[in-house]
């Protein structure tokens, strides 16, 4: 029989399964009891349920293994084992259907998120969470899964690193779905970026699942399907959950739920299934409304491209592209006082520079710190940590060093160009498999040997020598770019020329975008801006894509923007006119690099890009924690109150980052940096508070994610709101029971109690906290949060929601306010 990459590239309609938390919940696990438990002591009911998905009609049944890593399953469970044994059950039922149905039915191994995050949002190691899901992985292989499935995701960066692990163990089908909610996830990345940076990984399709029906997941879907080149699953829920008679209900029926998802068929979705709420009569109604006969061709990848991503942001390098600007200042090169803090392990120029780049026009940061005495293995990955926090534009990691290459990739939350592969022995070999598994593009660099090729020939004959080793290893050309290496005019009249020669080649043979150091073309001369300059024109009409340079020079920067619009690669001539509408000539100089049009420093934009921070109030909305310290000290010294600088400076500012992220300026990186900005200048000041006013008196509220749920992430967030806005956070943790939240509500006095859940099968229980409150006769009000938790449900069970971290510090406040008030 067909495998399943066989199955996908033959273009047939692939069906999965449904919902396996509420099928189980029906079939009697007990409210908020744990479903990996409960299914090794019931194996026969989780049998049967998968059986029930294949005779449906479902070609692919998921484990039960969600939470099948360490950081999630209950005490007492072996990974390797509970893994190996739910993939044994459901290849067993699979085969079972098979057997009866005469088709082949196949096991996808279910990898559910972690509940945790990876720096700088959290604390978890890339290497711990690499080495928990191989653990996991390696039970799922060995109970003889037919392909795995990354679902439910809701951070880039931790699937990346759950494909990376897969990729270390096995070649096995590898698909990826994340979860969505208003075309985001939770930190950040729209359906774009998902597909781009996903898709740079070796895996077979991507997907979106869960938050939300059929209906309010169709943008998502329809974002995918138009930019992504793989094949796209989509697993809606039931609808949203309601809380009916103490149990969690889907209203979404079957018929209704298979009419509206058999459109994403239509619309050229190849695998189809449902997530929570749906069961095998979901299933059955949307095989039989889908087109059997229809046969799905994925949207092409266009050739003579590669995509870079950060965490929020994608750029695309490319021939019909406008040219990329990759800032080149972050290099120690030439820089005492970079070299200097470099040495150190000191980030603030290289910070200082990133900004300025930023302002100036850069789409991407090349990032060296190459200086003496530094151990690159670890300030690689810790500049671009930081860089990472602090800009959503891409990043080329330039060094020599693979193990600070292997370094950085591991903690950057996205797809960074890899600065450089050469030709010289063992450069593709060991950088080659390692951009291909965290998917990270990189440019050839024509280099090998002690002589320079300063012929086009000799360069393209190892580019080409290049691609052979590409193509031996499995790395795809899509991840390749090339630096066509300008040497100096200076020393070789001919240089220029056989410079855009090898783009030309690059560009109408290779199909490969290009890119170039482009001041070593000027290298010895006077007027360099102006050979460069000239020089950039006269590459980008051969076919350049992109140089690395600086962007605060002015010549060159108003090369690149002329050439764009000349090119017809800047509609409405929109770039130019916004940027040169009161352009004059000679405003760049002649001699020196001019400054290229930048915002007005101080001032804030949306994403909090390329600026200094220069007060108080633009250190919390761009997150500036390293600027907080200076900052309250000169506000201080200037004689301001503290409680002024509180109430009047901090607390607005801090205002306008939750106004920004409500309207999806900013998402849950920035928020946190912000957030822990606050904090920052909160410590400096509450000595001085407490001195004046003595230990203020601040609300007290007692939070805690319910029993039997072990995800906090949500929770965590909000309590760092809760706090920069004035009030005493008493946090109990997670898998918190009832008894425990109201007996420390008692004990604390709280005004209020916030309740945190993330699964169906326990946010029935933020409804035994308000039961026993109301048992007990305590006025205290609830409010409750959570990826499945709704108003409507909320309401049902007499408490207050808040969708988020900033709408639970707005209605935190108004549930004090009107205790007060009482």
């Amino acid at each position: 029989m067909s495998s399943f990459r066989e199955i996908l590239r033959s273009g047939r309609p692939v069906f999965f399964d449904g919902g396996l938390g509420t099928m189980l919940q029906a079939r009697g696990l007990p409210p908020g009891a744990s479903p990996e438990g409960f299914s090794l002591e019931r194996p026969e009911i989780l049998r049967a349920i998968h059986k029930e998905y294949a005779l449906a009609g479902a070609d692919v049944v998921t484990t039960n293994t969600f939470g099948g890593t360490s950081f999630k399953l209950p005490k007492g469970l072996e990974v390797f084992s509970f893994n190996r044994r739910m993939a044994e059950i459901a290849r067993e039922a699979a085969d079972e259907a098979g057997a009866e149905t005469g088709r082949r039915v196949f096991v996808a191994g279910s990898l559910g998120p972690s509940g945790l995050f990876m720096p700088p949002l959290g604390d978890v190691s890339f290497e711990d969470m690499v080495a928990a899901y191989r653990e996991q992985i390696r039970g799922l292989l060995a109970g003889g899964v037919d392909l795995l499935l990354a679902e439910t995701q809701f951070d880039l960066a931790e699937t990346r690193a759950i494909l990376f692990a897969v990729r270390q163990e096995s070649d096995i089908p590898l698909g990826a779905s994340m979860t969505f909610e208003d075309c985001s996830s939770l930190t950040g990345s729209s359906p774009e970026v998902f597909a781009a940076a996903i898709s740079n990984m070796d895996v077979d399709f991507i997907g979106t699942n869960c938050s939300a029906g059929p209906r309010e997941i169709a943008e998502a879907v329809e974002r995918l399907l138009a930019c992504s080149p793989l094949p796209l699953l989509a697993q809606p829920n039931a609808g949203l959950p309601e809380l009916v008679d103490g149990e969690t209900v889907f209203r979404l029926s079957p018929e209704p739920f298979a009419e509206i998802t058999a459109t994403f068929s239509a619309a050229g979705v190849q695998c189809l299934g449902g997530c929570c709420g749906t069961t095998p009569d979901h299933i059955r109604a949307l095989k039989a409304r889908v087109d059997g006969e229809k046969r799905f061709t994925p949207r092409a990848r266009e050739a003579g491209h590669v995509i870079l991503t950060s965490r929020s942001s994608l750029v695309r390098i490319g021939l019909s592209e406008p040219v990329r600007m990759i800032g080149e200042r972050i290099n120690p090169t030439g820089k005492k006082q970079l070299t200097a803090e470099l040495s150190a392990g000191e980030f603030t120029t290289a910070l200082r520079f990133s900004d300025e780049q930023i302002a100036m026009g850069a789409t991407v940061l090349d990032v060296n710190v190459g200086a003496p005495m530094v151990d690159e293995t670890v300030l690689l990955p810790d500049l671009a940590t930081r860089l990472a926090g602090r800009h959503t534009v891409p990043l080329c990691l330039d060094s020599s060093n693979p193990a600070a290459i292997a370094a950085a990739l591991s903690r950057y939350p996205g797809s960074p160009l890899v600065n450089s592969i050469s030709g010289e022995a063992g450069s593709m070999e060991t950088l080659g498999p390692l951009c291909r598994d965290f998917g990270a593009p990189f440019i050839l660099l024509p280099l090998q040997g002690k002589k320079l090729p300063e012929t086009a020939a000799e360069r393209i004959a190892i580019i080409e020598k290049l691609l052979r080793e590409m193509e031996a290893l499995r790395i795809p050309r899509h991840l390749a770019m090339v630096d066509v290496l300008a040497l100096t005019v200076s020393a070789n009249p001919m240089a220029a020329r056989e410079c855009l020669a090898v783009i030309r080649h690059c560009a109408e043979v290779l199909k490969l975008p290009t890119s170039m150091g482009l001041s070593n073309i000027s290298f010895g001369l006077p007027a360099r801006e102006l050979i460069n300059s000239t020089f950039l024109s006269m590459s980008i009409g051969a076919g350049l894509s992109a140089c690395i340079a600086n962007p605060g020079n002015a010549r060159v920067m108003e090369a690149l923007a002329a050439s764009d619009l000349l090119n017809g690669k800047d509609e409405g001539a929109e770039r130019f006119i916004g940027k040169y509408s009161g352009w004059t000539s000679g405003a760049g100089g002649t001699g020196g690099s001019g400054t290229a049009a930048s915002p007005a420093s101080g001032q804030v934009d949306a994403a909090g890009q390329g600026k200094a921070a220069m007060s108080l109030e633009d250190a919390v909305i761009l997150g500036r924690k390293e600027n907080i310290e200076e900052l309250v000290a000169a506000a201080l010294e200037k004689g301001e109150a503290p409680f002024a600088l509180v109430n009047e400076r901090l607390i607005p500012a801090i205002t306008v980052v939750g106004g920004k992220y409500e309207s999806k300026e900013y998402f849950l990186p920035q928020l946190i940096r912000s957030a822990e900005a606050m904090q920052a200048a909160f410590a400096l000041l509450r000595p001085h508070l407490e001195r004046d006013a003595g230990k203020a008196e601040r609300p007290v509220i007692v939070t805690a994610t319910v029993e039997g749920d072990i995800h906090d992430i949500g929770k965590n967030i909000v309590n760092l709101m809760l706090e920069n806005h004035g009030f005493e956070v008493v946090d109990l943790g997670k898998d918190v029971t009832a008894r425990s939240i109201v007996d420390a509500a008692r004990e604390k006095n709280a005004a209020v109690i916030g309740l945190s859940a993330l699964m169906t099968t326990t946010m029935i229980r933020m409804q035994d906290t308000v039961s026993l409150l109301q048992e007990e006769k305590l006025a205290i009000p609830v409010m409750v949060g959570g990826a499945v938790v709704t108003q409507t449900f909320a309401e049902k069970i007499g408490a207050a929601y808040s969708p988020d971290a900033v709408g639970a510090v707005r209605t935190a406040h108004e549930l004090v306010a009107k205790r007060t008030h009482q």
